[in-house]
């Protein structure tokens, strides 16, 4: 029998202590199940299925976390241990074993040409247990790392057997059958554009790798490919102080530079451990290298430096990409800054016109710290923003509903929904274009900043926080807002948006109405022939402040329309209809009857039957504005007109 002070602080008390001590997923639900074994009320065992949901949720959560950390962590050892080894087959050795550990696969091994022999050899293996796998040469062309080889792409199969993509021979393919392989990625080791080696990874059964991965396993490679330059050159410099008596001063000032190079490579490696940010590393870079350095990224904004000319160095950008290494522009230096074939960026030297081979080296390796960095932000950013979404989809449906609770629980998001924002409302121009291409285009216009963004109704919705010395002209602000994130999110999108901006608001019950009124902007937008555009209330003129909150739109159309609708609605005539065309074709009858399909005499007689309704003054200036205006408003307001004979 239930006591009658019978709570569920308890089973509140273990969910948290199950949270805290990061239990499995399965302990959680023996805690209700605990609860109905000792016969609790059916209001304790509700609040503690509630709470048990929230705590699967913040499990969820704290794992995904843990994992992304976990990705963190390893690229980090990765780096020190490549720049700390100066033996190759350690090198090696510990690129193949970071790459299995990443991806959590069953094996990693790498391969590398033997240009002698014509064909390519498993260098490094791990977790590999068949010989015959481990001893397989393959000619150039053949099987998924012939064609990474090749094409100079990354390339991933969920089951190799059945993969017609790739050229099976009968020794491959018995490799990978003795090995018991299934699914399997493979990335090029690019240096100077040229494919030095193949790094893969793969599982005994059947995996759909995803482009994170992708884009992880190919950052690893970057890397690694400049290190295995540089361990390559370390060993060439002790062959040639063993050969080369004469060359002792040449020698030595080379393993100088290359000594600098570790250095400072250990030194950004250091910063991206600390939790350094880009502009961090570029001043890093700036200093080791006596120049000037500038991170643009993907659209040419600067992230860090003074602004650079991103259309003058569109070309250089492109070539290095296109190379794999940095590019002399005139008296610039440009770097293409890529997560495999992503292009997250561009950095940019200035004052330093020449640069020698270790230098250039360093310049690159910049090129790959804020590549990681760039990459590791954006998913984490990615991560928040869906979080965020969640709140931002809660306050546009219901903010009456607990409004200081979204107040508190976006404070623990970083959204502080009490500070005056901006709502903008966008939508693609043509509503057969992909939202979540615009979706992801809103995640990537906000990132860097505090706003939040998420998919609602047809649209994509923008929480932009306003800064703290926008006050002079709230209007000005919202317009120029609305303007500029058409243009950029067109530009990231690749199709032309629409976006509405509401007045600025604070609070849930605000913002909400400022949605509301962003919404309107756009359906506005959209009747007025003006698609693709950015726009506030002030910028409609009259019709957004018709638009705008606290006014009766609809009042206005039935005081200015309400006879014809009425008519129109009771007989099935079109006189509506006929004054939009009369208006839209300039007062012309002529013009006005094609529009319509029927006979000049039946437009007068409808005109002279609206003249009846309204007055002998519907045609005169003022009055004819305020017709013209319910009549757009009609429109935008989703009223459709009566079909009949007329």
């Amino acid at each position: 029998m239930n006591h009658p002070d019978e709570s569920a602080a308890p089973a509140l008390r273990r969910l948290l202590d199950l949270l805290a001590s990061g239990a499995a997923t399965e302990d959680f639900a023996e805690v209700l199940a605990d609860a109905r074994r000792r016969g609790a009320s059916a209001g304790v065992l509700a609040e503690i299925d509630d709470a048990t949901w929230q705590a699967l949720r913040v499990h969820r959560t704290l794992r995904q976390h843990r994992r992304r950390e976990a990705e963190l962590t390893a690229l980090f050892d990765t780096a020190g241990d490549l720049a700390a080894s100066r033996d190759l087959d350690t090198v090696l050795q510990a690129i193949v074993r970071r790459a299995r550990m990443l991806l959590g696969t069953d094996t990693a091994y790498l391969t590398l040409p033997d240009e002698a022999a014509g064909d390519t050899y498993m260098r490094v293996t791990d977790g590999s247990v068949s010989v015959l796998f481990q001893t397989l040469r393959l000619s150039l062309g053949d099987g998924l790392g012939g064609l990474v080889a090749q094409t100079a792409r990354p390339y991933a199969t969920p089951d190799y057997r059945t993969d017609e993509r790739f050229h099976h021979t009968g020794t491959i393919d018995a490799g990978v059958l003795d090995e018991g392989l299934v699914a399997i990625i493979g990335v090029p080791l690019l240096l100077g554009g040229q494919v030095i080696g193949v790094l893969f990874a793969a599982d005994r059964s059947p995996r759909a790798f995803s482009p994170d991965e992708v884009a992880l396993l190919c950052t690893l490679a970057a890397h690694a490919a400049i290190a295995l330059d540089t361990a390559k050159s370390l060993a060439d410099t002790r062959a040639a102080l063993a050969e080369l008596n004469t060359a002792n001063e040449l020698v030595r000032a080379h393993s100088a530079a290359v000594q600098r190079a570790e250095q400072a490579h250990d030194r950004l490696t250091d910063l991206v451990l600390r939790g350094a940010e880009v502009p961090d590393v570029a001043a890093a870079v700036a200093h080791l290298l006596d120049g000037e350095i500038t991170v643009l990224d993907a659209e040419g904004e600067p992230l860090a430096g003074r602004p650079a000319p991103a259309a003058e160095l569109a070309g250089a950008a492109a070539a290095s990409r296109a190379e794999g290494r940095s590019v002399r522009h005139g008296e610039l230096w440009v770097c293409a800054v890529l997560a495999g074939h992503d292009t997250l960026g561009t950095l940019v030297l200035r004052g330093r016109p020449d640069l020698d081979d270790a230098d250039r080296r360093l310049f690159e390796r910049a090129g790959v710290v804020t590549a990681l960095l760039l990459l590791l932000r954006r998913s984490v950013a990615e991560t928040e923003n869906r979080v965020r979404g969640e709140l931002l989809t809660d306050l546009l449906t219901a903010p009456e509903r607990d409004p200081a609770g979204l107040t508190a629980r976006g404070r623990r998001l970083g959204v502080d929904l009490a500070r005056p924002h901006l709502v903008l409302v966008a939508e693609a121009a043509d509503r057969d274009d992909d939202r979540g291409r615009l979706a992801g285009a809103a995640r990537r216009y906000l990132f860097g900043s505090r706003g939040v963004s998420a998919e609602h109704g047809e649209a994509v919705v923008l929480l932009v926080p306003v800064a703290p010395g926008d006050t002079d002209d709230p209007e000005h602000t919202a317009e120029s807002t609305a303007r500029h994130a058409a243009e950029r999110l067109a530009r990231l999108a690749g199709f032309p948006v629409t976006v509405g901006a509401g007045r600025r608001a604070a609070g849930p019950a605000a913002l909400a109405a400022s949605y509301g009124e962003g919404l309107r902007c756009v359906r506005a937008l959209r009747v007025l022939g003006r698609a693709g555009e950015g726009a506030s209330a002030r910028a409609l003129g009259f019709l957004g402040v018709l638009l705008g909150d606290g006014h009766d739109v609809d009042g206005f159309v039935g005081a200015a329309l309400g006879p014809l609708l009425a008519y129109d609605a009771r007989r099935g005539t079109e006189l509506v209809r006929t004054l939009r065309a009369y208006f839209d074709c300039g007062g012309s009858l002529t013009r006005a009857k094609d529009e319509l399909h029927v006979h000049v005499n039946t437009v007068v007689q409808r005109l002279d039957r609206v003249e009846a309704l309204l007055g002998r003054d519907w045609n005169q200036p003022e009055r004819s504005l305020e017709l013209q205006l319910a009549l757009r408003l009609q429109l935008l307001s989703g009223g459709g007109d009566a079909g009949g004979a007329g």
